[in-house]
């Protein structure tokens, strides 16, 4: 993906608090929970519950956000298009992170099921 600056920017400075409401209401809405999505983002970032209730309270930017986290190795298994992107095409690494997560929320609310979501063997 050919992001403009102006693009990689805004995701940078987005606050993950005011998306994090977006994605419950989003999975919920499909009949999923919020220790399933806890459980999604657990795994892309390997924050629990309690670090990501802090970096809630914090007000993170997702540059920040992504900065604190211990990427899994197996992300770059995350493909597919989102947001009309192809995930693994995207070029700044941090845009390419936010879509992963993203991408991920998405199989959550569609409905796969989890063990696809987490890439698991």
């Amino acid at each position: 993906m050919k992001s403009t600056a102006h693009h990689d920017d805004r995701v940078a400075k987005m606050s993950f608090a005011s998306v994090y409401p977006h994605y419950v209401a989003k999975v919920e809405s499909k009949g999923r929970t919020v220790a399933e999505l806890e459980q999604v983002i657990q795994w892309l970032t390997g924050f629990d519950k309690k670090k990501l209730k802090k970096l809630i309270e914090e007000k993170v930017t997702f540059e920040t956000f992504f900065e604190r986290a211990s990427l899994n190795p197996n992300a770059s298994l995350i493909t597919g298009t989102i947001c009309g992107y192809r995930v693994e095409d995207i070029e700044n690494p941090l845009t390419q992170k936010a879509r992963y997560l993203d991408k991920l929320i998405d199989e959550l609310a569609k409905g796969r099921k989890m063990e696809k979501i987490l890439r698991t063997p």
